[in-house]
């Protein structure tokens, strides 16, 4: 039987190259996997020798190479890299053959991560497909499911650790807690301000207008360029405020001379300028949640926006006026959705709000769900998953505060400008882990309970190492739902994270948080051991 076998890649010619590499060590085991079960695969496009990698780079290659595929043979998607997934959504939403997407198992090649993106678009497009993952392609897991797919066309996912809304069974008085909260949070609206929808080909991070308005929530389409324009408005001395409070809160800043591979003073000063223009814009059109595309555009003008984002995602975050002198926003943060992925930007502000009504700390982040390994010693036992986020993450959620937290240099390979990030460690205990996503034309959410745990410093720095050291980390093990079952029914890249103050208050937050999800129109999904 023969497969045809496609690799979506990044828009940006760097990081292509810099993982050709690794995508080409990816498929040819897989390649041997196949053969070994019967197949054989078909590259559909070749080798550049110009641009130096294997890639689909765009959505109109995309196109161009699906014309010469037939629509009806099985076909495999294979990443081993962070990809766009609009640059193969086209040809794959009008291919008729069996699709499986294929991802490495591996922290320092972000295929996951893709992958998770790639399964998330297709799901919200409509489109059927199987999903499967490994790091080697030779373990049985693997093997097996794939034998399975090319014998019946469809890999069945364990989805037992799911359990409906209606099938549970919520306490009356935090059922009514949550939907009193849906309820007023409906009535009087919210604003989300979106600056450039679409980021990174993320097409399951755009939520469509008419399934978000139900909830109490509107867009305001807002644009990178502005963002730019009130940057150049912000004066020196303002900017030198802020980070002369971040100073005094002892954050620490990895500063260097050279702007092309260092962070510098002045990346991070611009940085702090465009955390000033970001809530005055907010607050010029009323905004109670904004995202920051950055990938396109704005990368090409000004250093990342992941400091700007890690600070509005704190609540105690330096002070902003306007230009009377009026402070915005005072006490509050201003929840931020990195990469203006508005499914998350849903969970942040609903999360929040939610948390904050209750009398608790509302600081809540996206993070990637980037890698994960077993691990086990004389406090910790259980498959530990690295959440990693590009520097959105707030200072509240680290150990030390401020004061354990540093600002990096992004990597030159994503981030030619360079610009900070906002990095830590997650503080340990208790969480509850989410993602809104969009399927079968509705918002769903899956939700459940977890843990950050303590690892020893050899292993919190082995695992950052693989990843990327500059960002933030969490270290988590979610209750209740395996390695594979998250996999398998995850439908983003991104997972939302929030504290509790131990795990019967996770479970109960779990809860009322689902009422309230439920009241709004979002269809809610229990995963794991959820006390339901």
């Amino acid at each position: 039987m023969n497969i045809y076998l496609v690799a979506s890649g990044d828009l940006r010619l760097s990081a292509n190259q810099v993982c050709w590499d690794a995508q080409a060590q990816m498929e040819q085991l897989l390649s041997e996997a196949v053969a070994e079960a019967g197949g054989k695969i078909i590259r559909a496009h070749a080798y550049d020798e110009k641009k130096q990698h294997g890639f689909i780079d765009s959505q109109k290659m995309g196109m161009q190479v699906f014309k010469n595929i037939d629509p009806t043979a099985p076909l495999i998607v294979a990443e081993s890299v962070w990809q766009y997934s609009h640059h193969v959504l086209a040809g794959l939403i009008t291919h008729q053959g069996p699709i499986l997407t294929v991802a490495n198992w591996s922290g320092e090649w972000p295929g996951l991560v893709g992958m998770l993106n790639l399964n998330g678009s297709l799901t919200k497009a409509g489109v059927q497909y199987s999903t499967l993952w490994s790091v080697d392609f030779s373990d049985d897991f693997f093997k097996n499911n794939l034998k399975n797919w090319l014998q019946t066309a469809t890999v069945q996912p364990d989805f037992s650790h799911v359990k409906a809304f209606d099938k549970a069974l919520i306490p009356a008085d935090e059922f009514a807690k949550g939907t009193a909260f849906a309820k007023a949070f409906r009535k009087e609206k919210a604003i989300m301000g979106v600056f450039d929808e679409g980021c990174m080909g993320m097409f399951n991070a755009i939520v469509p207008d008419h399934l978000l308005h139900p909830t109490g929530i509107y867009k305001e389409r807002l644009s990178q360029s502005s963002l730019y324009a009130k940057m150049l408005t912000v004066k020196d001395e303002e900017a030198e405020a802020v980070l002369q409070w971040l100073l005094d809160k002892g954050m620490k800043f990895d500063w260097g001379t050279d702007e092309v591979t260092q962070l510098t003073k002045k990346q991070t000063l611009l940085q702090c300028k465009m955390y000033i223009a970001a809530v005055r814009i907010a607050a010029e059109f009323g905004c109670d949640t904004i995202g920051i595309q950055y990938q396109q555009g704005l990368k090409d003008l000004v250093p990342a926006s992941d400091l700007v984002e890690g600070l509005l995602n704190n609540q105690n975050r330096p002070p902003v006026f306007d230009e009377e002198g009026n402070e915005l926003f005072a006490g509050e943060a201003l929840p931020h959705f990195n990469e203006v992925d508005e499914c998350a930007g849903i969970d942040a502000l609903v999360t929040y709000n939610l948390w904050r009504s209750m009398g608790l700390k509302g600081e809540n982040t996206l993070h990637d769900l980037r890698y994960g390994e077993y691990y086990k010693n004389e406090t910790v036992d259980g498959f530990v998953w690295v959440f990693l986020i590009s520097g959105a993450a707030p200072p509240e959620h680290f150990v030390g505060g401020y004061e354990g937290t540093s600002s990096e240099r992004q990597p030159e390979m994503y981030f030619r400008l360079g610009g900070g990030s906002v990095k830590g460690v997650s503080k340990p205990g208790s969480i509850v882990w989410s993602r809104v996503y969009v399927m079968d034309d509705a918002l769903h959410c899956d939700l459940g309970i977890g843990e950050c745990v303590d690892l020893p410093k050899e292993e919190l720095d082995r695992r950052w190492n693989m990843t990327t050291p500059q960002w933030p980390i969490m270290n988590a093990i979610l209750k209740g739902v395996s390695r594979d079952q998250m996999m398998g029914r995850h439908k983003a890249n991104h997972i939302q994270v929030v504290y509790a103050e131990n795990e019967s208050e996770a479970n109960k937050l779990c809860r009322i948080k689902a009422a309230a999800l439920q009241e709004l129109g979002i269809q809610v999904h229990f995963c794991g051991d959820v006390a339901v």
